[in-house]
């Protein structure tokens, strides 16, 4: 039996042509073991009713006990069906040491903690203890809410509260507002317990937002979040660019703001009532947001530093808020010693102060908003804002982390390579270093699926490109018989869509439920879809990924246009016009690659077992008019591909078919 830790790391190695650049090579030892284990008739077939040999799979473990023996980094790219999450979980059990496992969703991450860790770690009989660890908001503070709230603290466990629910700010703590040591419930905090069964856990799984959140206070000296481990893995790896950006930058929010507000005008009436000027420093703040807000226009959006100040009183608004936090500030240091309560607003009032006054710098200074490595710009939303402060590459900075700490690194992912290749995220994280991987998967794309792309559309971005999409959607829809997501890259098509669907589908006497992005809860609305047998979904990004819908519920994907980032996005703009200057091509280099690896995550969708079938329409004439198109639909599963409509209907047909002659054959074996 295997026994956790049988390799030493040290030794030289292995598996496949990924390499990590030095010769170094694992014994034939753990080739065999991992054969064992994944192939036919081996240890997992045994224990797991269901499982099956895929080479993929084994290969991909392969790999990471190579980046594992080695210490190294190993980017891995794993088509839908093949198994990846066993793939690196077997080889981190068994020879990872200590383990951290980071997902990009919450779904993900209490998939791992609660079934798959400890299934493979049954299966395979390894001694592995395991523990999960979330952000502070998603546990209960003693301190704000005075009375235990379940065993574990965990949010999770309170299901008949909703998860927007209004009192969830009021019972949890932030890193502003938690006291500390000097919280009277400090020997009882739910945090600082899963942080210690973190400590003393062999696996830990966390989220992409807690690891950067660590990795950020690493970076800047303070104590660490998460333990020292052996191995990091990270699973939902494409979404790592743009949860670094978030993380490495700098955020000043009307929410933040608002809180600090509130609760120094609480401490106002109570423990620093005789601080005579901090009820008034203290209610002129909330004022002085709506300003902001109001100078920041009607129409929401994103906007750089320099557009935003040309707009009539915002800079104006701007220096009010700001006169009012440096007052806040100053009033709250009268009574900052009295208790951590006081200090920790005092401190807060400091930080936003300091905060928005490196945003306001480059208004001083009459730069564009971009200064040298970062970028400056506002997020107007309809109720609120958000001044960012983003960094235009966060390779060096992570680079630093992985390559400070002799670890193995995975990373991986069902998109993160362009046709196989991996430079332009690499690039994007600083790996340069690092080996590589791809493996396809083992479903019979040319037999389970047809990628269909209309003739004579109209050109993207016009209204009637969208009517268009959804006249050439209709005689498919109805060949499926609903069963379908249309997936667009903007809400104001999906607007569009809407409305002529609704049209439509009451013109023709079609009876498919239409079930719209914001008419409930994602979770909802995917329950509704697979309960249905004939719905049509339409949704936006937040549906492009991370929606598992397998079976017959889900037969036909339309995508509207290729998911190109839009050019007025700040950050993008900011990092092309670098691109440019520094020499290269954006186009080629960025959007390209950016729009693949989207419209990968989108088709995605279709085919997530063996026995799925159904149709992926693009609908967008660039895919085959433009030279650019062959390499991206080339980096899509390989489905066979048509422009002909009776080609998408016949599949159905067919399938259809199939469906038939399966039932007639039960029914005459059970008749």
């Amino acid at each position: 039996m295997p026994t956790r830790n049988a390799v030493d790391p040290a030794v030289a190695p292995v598996i496949l042509s990924v390499s990590n650049g030095d010769g170094r090579r694992a014994d034939d030892g753990v080739d065999a073991t991992l054969a064992s284990i994944f192939g036919g008739g081996g240890m997992l077939s045994r224990a797991l009713p269901g499982f099956r040999f895929r080479p993929q799979q084994l290969a991909m473990a392969q790999a990471v006990a190579q980046a594992i023996a080695v210490r190294g980094q190993l980017v891995a790219e794993a088509g839908t069906g093949t198994g990846k999450t066993f793939a690196y979980l077997v080889p981190a059990l068994l020879y990872g040491g200590k383990v951290i496992v980071s997902t990009g969703t919450k779904t993900l991450q209490d998939q791992l903690y609660e079934r798959d860790i400890p299934l493979l770690r049954d299966a395979l009989a390894v001694p592995v203890t395991i523990a999960v660890l979330k952000g502070r908001a998603n546990y209960v503070c003693h301190h704000h809410l005075e009375r235990t709230a379940g065993e574990g603290g965990d949010r999770a466990e309170l299901a008949d509260v909703p998860e927007n629910a209004s009192i969830w700010p009021l019972v949890t703590s932030t890193r502003d507002n938690c006291l500390g040591a000097n919280c009277a419930f400090h020997k009882d905090c739910f945090v600082l317990k899963a942080r210690k069964d973190a400590l003393d856990a062999d696996v830990v799984v966390v989220n992409h937002h807690l690891f950067f959140a660590d990795v950020m206070l690493r970076d800047e000296g303070l104590a660490e979040l998460l333990p020292a481990c052996n191995t990091v893995i990270l699973d939902e790896a494409h979404q790592l660019p743009d949860t670094a950006t978030l993380f490495f930058g700098e955020q000043t929010t009307a929410g933040q703001l608002s809180e600090l507000a509130r609760d120094a005008e609480i401490a106002a009436r109570t423990a620093a009532r005789d601080v005579p000027q901090l009820p008034d420093a203290a209610a002129d703040i909330v004022p002085a947001l709506r300003k902001v807000r109001l100078a920041a226009g009607e129409a929401p959006g994103k906007f750089t530093q320099e557009t935003i100040a040309a707009r009539s009183g915002f800079t104006e608004a701007l220096d009010e808020l700001a006169a009012g936090l440096d007052r806040l500030a100053t009033e709250m240091q009268h009574c900052a010693e009295r208790s951590e309560d006081l200090a920790s607003i005092a401190r807060r009032a400091d930080d936003a102060a300091a905060r928005l006054a490196r945003w306001r710098s480059g208004l001083a200074e009459g730069q564009d908003g971009a200064a040298g490595e970062w970028i400056r710009w506002v997020d107007v939303t309809p109720q609120g804002w958000q001044l960012q402060a983003s960094p235009l590459s966060v390779a060096d900075v992570f680079r630093r982390q992985v390559e400070s700490t002799a670890r193995a690194w995975i990373f991986t992912s069902a998109t993160l390579a362009v046709a196989r290749d991996f430079s332009h995220y690499t690039q994007l994280l600083g790996l340069a270093e690092a080996a590589t991987g791809c493996w396809d998967s083992p479903f019979d794309y040319p037999a389970q699926g047809l990628l269909y792309v209309p003739r004579d559309l109209p050109p993207p971005n016009t209204r009637e490109h969208t009517e268009a999409v959804v006249d050439a959607a209709l005689p498919v829809l109805k060949a499926s018989g609903g069963r379908a997501f249309i997936l667009f890259t903007t809400l104001r098509a999906l607007a569009i869509a809407r409305e002529r669907l609704a049209v439509a589908f009451a013109r023709d006497g079609l009876d498919f439920p239409l079930l719209v992005q914001g008419d409930g809860s994602k979770t909802e609305l995917l329950v509704r879809f697979r309960t249905l047998s004939n719905a049509v979904l339409l949704g936006s990004a937040s549906f492009w990924e991370g929606v598992d819908v397998p079976g017959d519920a889900l037969s036909l994907v339309v995508i509207d246009k290729l998911p190109f980032a839009p050019p007025d996005d700040p950050i993008l703009a900011a990092r092309l016009d670098k691109l440019k200057a520094d020499g290269g091509n954006p186009f080629v280099d960025w959007q390209i690659p950016q729009a693949a690896i989207s419209l990968k995550q989108g088709a995605g969708r279709l085919i997530r077992t063996e026995t799925d079938r159904g149709v992926l329409m693009i609908c967008d004439p660039r895919l085959t008019d433009k030279p650019y198109g062959r390499r991206i639909w080339q980096s899509l599963p390989p489905m066979r591909r048509t422009r002909e409509l009776q080609d998408a209907v016949a599949f159905f047909a067919v399938a259809r078919a199939a469906e038939a002659h399966v039932t007639m054959n039960a029914d005459f074996a059970a008749g």
